[in-house]
């Protein structure tokens, strides 16, 4: 076993500190990273604070993660040492399943084995995510990152970018489509950066005019303040596709609305349940859906698209030691638009056992 220096923490009404998790030996697949930047996502919060209501202890959240390839496995043959890599959401899957061979392993059968915060395929060991100086990972779901993008804004593309990645993929998105999307936060600045890189017109809706501004430099053509509700009569089946981000609650009935007949708005926001009345889909044929983050085939798709048109997450670098006051700025919409650990000032990597 490698000992390990991380964050985390011990109950749902502890702050995040210091810990030592140990860490497998890699085996002939696997792969041991030595993680340089984490990125910092919402559901961090969520599940350190208990807030899902499935928090197992200790717990170092972190799925957002970069760094350098340290030690192969005996049978690795994908990855070499010094190797620029990623790991996201997801550290293993059933790989039998029909969404496995499929490479959607997001919606594997049995449960993938997500980075933290569940237990990995013996049923037993607790894993333990990128708050951390290293992670041992399959040779299977490690992802390459292109030396193109500067890899501290590369972290959060491995959860925020590929949850507006692959549903606007799935679902068709094209050059001269019109696009909304709701939210200007961790998930939406990534969708407004994909979805004009895709040739669509992209439209933000927001319930605050304070971030116009952003939402043009990072792509959007068009701005609107949903702050009223007339503002929704008045666009009225302007839109092909929605993309929802928000996590707080919102009215859906409204938001479809704004739809043309047949278009489509998918949910990657995780707001409190929220009534929808059959007929806003019903009379215009319309469709609500939603989308979990993507499979290994296409979050590496979803890394080359960024490399090739430039794209990456507006991110603000902090030390390990802010990290409780980064939770509490994340609540107040405070950073533009995803913090970004850099693990250096968790101090040295591990020592063997």
């Amino acid at each position: 076993m490698i000992r390990t220096a991380a964050y985390a923490t011990t109950a749902a009404t502890e702050p995040l500190g210091p810990f030592t998790i140990e860490r497998r030996e890699p085996g002939p697949h696997d792969v041991l990273i030595e993680i340089l930047f984490c990125g910092v996502c919402h559901s961090d919060l969520h599940q350190a604070r208990g807030e899902w209501g499935n928090s197992i202890y200790p717990m170092v959240p972190g799925h957002e993660i970069v760094g350098r390839v340290r030690q192969v496995g005996a049978a690795v043959a994908r990855w070499k040492v010094g190797d620029r890599v990623g790991v996201g959401c997801f550290v293993d899957s059933c790989r039998r399943c029909s969404a496995c061979e499929e490479g959607v392993e997001q919606y594997c059968a049995e449960g993938m084995t997500l980075t933290y915060n569940g237990l990995e395929r013996d049923g037993v060991t607790l894993a333990q995510g990128g708050y951390s100086s290293q992670i041992t990972v399959n040779e299977d779901y490690v992802l390459r990152v292109p030396e193109t993008i500067p890899i501290e804004r590369a972290a959060p593309l491995l959860c925020a970018g590929i949850t507006c990645y692959s549903p606007l993929r799935y679902y068709g998105l094209k050059a001269g489509d019109s696009l909304a999307v709701v939210g200007l936060g961790g998930l939406g600045h990534m969708a407004v950066k994909l979805g004009a890189a895709m040739g669509a017109a992209v439209t933000v809706l927001s319930h605050s005019a304070k971030k116009e501004a952003d939402a043009r430099r990072l792509g959007a053509r068009d701005f609107i303040v949903t702050d009223a509700p007339e503002v929704f009569d008045a666009h009225a089946g302007r839109f092909d596709f929605i993309l929802d981000t928000a996590s707080a609650s919102h009215d859906y009935n409204a938001y479809l609305k704004l739809l043309r007949r047949d278009g489509t708005m998918v949910l990657v926001g995780a707001p409190e349940p929220t009534p929808l009345a059959a007929m806003s889909l019903i009379f215009p044929r319309k469709r609500l859906a939603g989308s979990l983050i993507g499979g290994i085939r296409e979050t590496q798709e979803m890394l080359d698209f960024c490399a090739a048109h430039e794209i990456a997450a507006d991110v603000e670098v902090i030390k390990i030691e802010a990290i409780n006051e980064a939770y509490e700025r994340m609540l107040r919409s405070d950073v533009r638009y995803r913090f970004v650990i850099d693990m250096a000032s968790l101090g040295p990597a591990s020592a063997a056992l």
